[in-house]
C-alpha cells in the first residue's frame, strides 16, 4: 500500500472510529432525565420510547456504517475496482461510454448492498415506532422513480463531466466547474415545479384562517408569497416537515400535511415565520455560493491528481483514465470533505438560530415558534439532550433545548 492508500484508508478508518465514540457518549449522555422545558409535553412514556428510538437508531447507524466500510475495504483490497474496470473496458466502447458503464456498476452494487438496510429502517425501525406510512408498492415506485431520474439527469451531467477533463485539456477543471453550476442552478430552479411533485403531490393551500394568518405575515415582512402549498407527506411518514424551495417565481413554501393536522395556526405561521427568516438572511443564496465555490475547488484538485499513477495503484488498478479518477480522488479528497462538513455543518446552526430569532421578532406571537419545537420533538421522539460532541460531527440544526432557550429570551 503506497502512501495515497495509507492516508485514504486511515481516514475512512479514523472516521468511524470517530464517530463510534461520538454515538457511544451521545447514548450516555442522553439519559440524562427530561428537561424542565419539556414537562408537560412530554410524558414518562413518551419519553422513554423517545429513549428507545434514539438507541436503537444508533445502534443500526454503528452496524450499517461498520458494514459499509467492510464491504468497501474488501472491494478495494481484493481488487474489485480493477475487475470492473477490466470488464467494462472489454466492451470495447470509447472513454465516455466505458466511464459510464464504471459509474454504473458501481451505483449499482452500492445500491444492491444498501438496500436492505434501507428496508429494514423504513419498515421494521420506522413501523415500530409508529412513523413509516410508506407502503412496499410506493417504496417500489420512488426506486423505479429515482433510478430514472439518476439516468436521464445524472448520464448526461456525468458524461459531460467526463467529456471536459478529457479534451479540453489544461482549463478543463474551470469549464467542469462553471457547467455544473449553471446545472445546479438550473436544477434549483426546475425542481419545485418538475422534479419534487414525481414524489409528492403539492396542493396549494386553500382560503382560510390559515392562508390569511400566513398572508397577513408575510406582507408585514414584505416577503412576495409566489405560492404556499401543501405536500402530502403523510403518504411516506407521520413526521412532520416545512421547507422553502426555488427561487425567482418558481419559490415555494410548503407544508407538509402532517405539520397542518399537528399545530395550531400561530404555530404554522411561526414555523413559516423561520422559514421566512433564511430567505430575508440570505442564508439560501450564502449555502448555494458556498457549494459553488466547494464545487471549483473539488473539480480544480482533481485536475490535479488526475490519471496519478500512484493513486491508481493504490487500487490495483492496471490503466489509467478519467473516470476512475473521479472515483478515487474523491475518496482521496474524503479527509477534507470531513472537516469541510463540520464547519458547513456550524454554519448551518448559525443560521438556524438567526432564522429563529428573525421568526421571534416578526412574529406578533414568537412564543409560537418554541410551541412548534416542542410539539415537534415528540411528535418525532428527538433526542432533547445531544451530546455537544454528536451535535459538532452530526447537527444541521441546533439542540431544540438551546433553541427553545435562546427563543424564550428573545419573548420574554
Amino acid at each position: 500500500m503506497n502512501v495515497f492508500g495509507v492516508i485514504i484508508f486511515s481516514t475512512l478508518f479514523f472516521t468511524f472510529l470517530l464517530r463510534i465514540v461520538a454515538n457511544v457518549v451521545n447514548l450516555r449522555f442522553a439519559g440524562a432525565g427530561l428537561p424542565d422545558e419539556f414537562k408537560g409535553v412530554f410524558d414518562g412514556k413518551a419519553y422513554e420510547k423517545s429513549q428507545r428510538y434514539l438507541r436503537k437508531n444508533t445502534a443500526f447507524s454503528m452496524v450499517s456504517g461498520g458494514f459499509d466500510l467492510a464491504v468497501l475495504l474488501i472491494f478495494w483490497f481484493s481488487g474489485g475496482f480493477g475487475a470492473i474496470d477490466t470488464v467494462v473496458r472489454g466492451f470495447g466502447q470509447s472513454s465516455i461510454v466505458t466511464g459510464l458503464l464504471f459509474f454504473g456498476v458501481l451505483l449499482l452494487f452500492q445500491s444492491l448492498i444498501s438496500l436492505p438496510f434501507t428496508l429494514y429502517r423504513i419498515f421494521v425501525i420506522e413501523e415500530k415506532f409508529g412513523f413509516n406510512k410508506t407502503t412496499p408498492s410506493t417504496f417500489i415506485v420512488d426506486t423505479l422513480k429515482s433510478v430514472v431520474l439518476g439516468v436521464t439527469l445524472g448520464g448526461p451531467v456525468l458524461a459531460a463531466l467526463l467529456w471536459f477533463f478529457e479534451y479540453t485539456g489544461a482549463m478543463a477543471w474551470l469549464w467542469a466547474w462553471a457547467g455544473i453550476t449553471f446545472f445546479s442552478l438550473l436544477l434549483q430552479y426546475a425542481a419545485p415545479s418538475l422534479i419534487m411533485p414525481l414524489f409528492n403531490r403539492f396542493t396549494p393551500l386553500e382560503d382560510g384562517e390559515l392562508k390569511s394568518a400566513i398572508m397577513r405575515y408575510a406582507k408585514s415582512v414584505g416577503f412576495p408569497l409566489e405560492g404556499i402549498y401543501v405536500i402530502d407527506g403523510s403518504r411516506r411518514s407521520s413526521k412532520a416537515n416545512a421547507f422553502f424551495t426555488g427561487f425567482g417565481r418558481q419559490k415555494r413554501i410548503a407544508l407538509f400535511d402532517t405539520l397542518i393536522e399537528q399545530h395550531s395556526v400561530e404555530e404554522l405561521v411561526a414555523v413559516l415565520a423561520h422559514e421566512i427568516g433564511h430567505y430575508k438572511k440570505k442564508h439560501i443564496l450564502i449555502s448555494m455560493v458556498l457549494n459553488a465555490l466547494n464545487t471549483g475547488v473539488i473539480f480544480f484538485l482533481l485536475s490535479v491528481f488526475m490519471n496519478n499513477r500512484l493513486l491508481f495503484d493504490a487500487f490495483y488498478v492496471q490503466e489509467t483514465s478519467v473516470y476512475a479518477s473521479l472515483v478515487f480522488f474523491f475518496l482521496l479528497y474524503s479527509p477534507i470533505e470531513f472537516l469541510l462538513s463540520i464547519v458547513l455543518q456550524m454554519l448551518s446552526r448559525k443560521h438556524e438560530f438567526e432564522a429563529d430569532y428573525y421568526a421571534a421578532t416578526t412574529y406578533s406571537n414568537g412564543g409560537a415558534l418554541v410551541d412548534a419545537l416542542k410539539k415537534l420533538s415528540r411528535s418525532s421522539l428527538s433526542n432533547l439532550t445531544p451530546h455537544p460532541f454528536y451535535v459538532f460531527l452530526n447537527y444541521s440544526h441546533p439542540p431544540v433545548l438551546e433553541r427553545i432557550r435562546r427563543i424564550t429570551n428573545v419573548t420574554s
